[in-house]
């Protein structure tokens, strides 16, 4: 006789009643059009007007129409985290599913903290059906039989209180992180407004030569992330970089060496490597004429791409990205040349920048990450009598 094992919620509470969200939610379902009303986006930051210029995948009628006061979650369970309150009327895509809560019983500020818990998005997770991780998805009625805690009114508030009090916390950070990538974009527009600027002018291919080595057989794949950093892939998680789908054709890469992405290059994939190993044949593997240096490139490429020029100047395949793959395309770049002596100057100072800016940014993270699992340690406390609130 097989044995099994009755699965725990982590939401489960030891003092309040649990009810399925169907019994606490009303589902909206109504088709609307973005002309009339606006669109909304879903993430980590909870519900947001969508920024401009944000593609839309769908038509006009394609969309579900958000209240304020609604709770909207994204069906997708591998988008963990991406729920909350709508604080304004709107749109969102038909990939959402958008509940009303029953104000007599389910108060939404709190069922906005509890819905972005971890502990939520894991039972979320297991309730969600599909081929993979990244196809997976919980739609609304497999959704509505999980069981969430319904403390009294009172309760229910107080949590919700807290829970904002350290959600603002995290909005103040998220700000101050944005400042700290803009102060950083700032400094490479400077250096892209002087490459641009009337002056000596050369192209790409008198400052660097590309390089044709052989990849060994040990060797790990060296990718350029689009963060700057060049280097093995196996030293960091795998997220925030583009791979290729054949090992055919893979080269050799010295540390030190200049390395440029022919098709992500706009995005930020170009830096000096760190690492010994081997790259696909998208990337440009180059070492510095006497005329500059690899990290002097390194920041020039990153400073073009910021300021909108490799996309101006390339041959586009697809919307936003820049097509360099061929050698004689990127070499034939141009840009205003600087001294060596002014190439090293400013080399330092954006290193030196930069390193500070990225530590903060660093530090920054790693604090809202603090608060985010305190959001969900203090509802889980709560929940289980750890913690008792006002």
């Amino acid at each position: 006789m097989t044995s099994q094992v009755a699965h725990t919620s982590p939401l489960e509470s030891a003092l309040y009643p649990m009810a399925p969200i169907s019994s606490v939610f009303i589902e909206r379902n109504e088709k609307v059009r973005d002309t009339e009303f606006p669109a909304l986006s879903v993430g980590q930051r909870g519900v947001t007007p969508q920024l401009e210029g944000v593609a839309k995948t769908q038509t006009e009628s394609d969309r579900k129409l958000v209240r304020a006061g609604d709770l909207v979650i994204n069906s997708r369970s591998d988008r963990r985290g991406a729920s909350g309150m709508a604080r304004q009327d709107g749109s969102v895509s038909l990939v959402y599913s958008v509940m009303t809560p029953k104000s007599e019983i389910l108060i939404a500020e709190y069922a906005h903290h509890l819905l972005r818990s971890i502990a939520f998005q894991e039972e979320f997770f297991r309730w969600g059906v599909g081929i993979v991780d990244d196809l997976w998805s919980t739609n609304f009625t497999r959704m509505s039989r999980i069981r969430i805690p319904l403390p009294p009114l009172p309760t229910q508030r107080a949590i919700a209180d807290e829970l904002d009090q350290v959600e603002a916390m995290i909005a103040k950070l998220d700000k101050l992180a944005g400042r700290l990538k803009e102060l950083q974009r700032a400094n490479l527009a400077a250096l892209g407004r002087k490459l641009v600027a009337p002056g000596e002018r050369v192209r790409i291919g008198f400052l660097l030569t590309k390089q044709s080595r052989s990849a060994l057989p040990d060797d790990g794949v060296v990718t350029a992330f689009r963060d700057g950093q060049v280097a093995l892939r196996s030293r960091r998680r795998e997220e925030g970089f583009t791979m290729s789908l054949s090992e055919a054709g893979y080269q050799g890469v010295e540390p030190g060496d200049f390395v440029f992405h022919g098709l992500d290059g706009f995005s930020g994939a170009v830096g000096t490597s760190e690492d010994r190993g081997k790259v696909s044949p998208v990337y440009h593997v180059c070492s510095a004429t006497p005329l500059t240096s690899e990290r002097f490139m390194a920041w020039a490429l990153r400073a073009m791409a910021a300021n909108g020029f490799l996309e101006a100047y390339s041959f586009s395949v697809r919307q936003r990205s820049v097509d360099f793959r061929n050698w004689a395309t990127f070499a034939g770049l141009p840009i205003t040349y600087i001294s060596v002596g002014e190439q090293l100057r400013i080399t330092d100072h954006l290193d030196e920048v930069t390193g500070s800016i990225d530590e903060m940014l660093t530090k920054v993270a790693k604090l809202r990450e603090l608060l985010v699992e305190r959001c969900s340690a203090f509802i889980a406390d709560v929940m289980n009598g750890r913690k008792v609130v006002a």
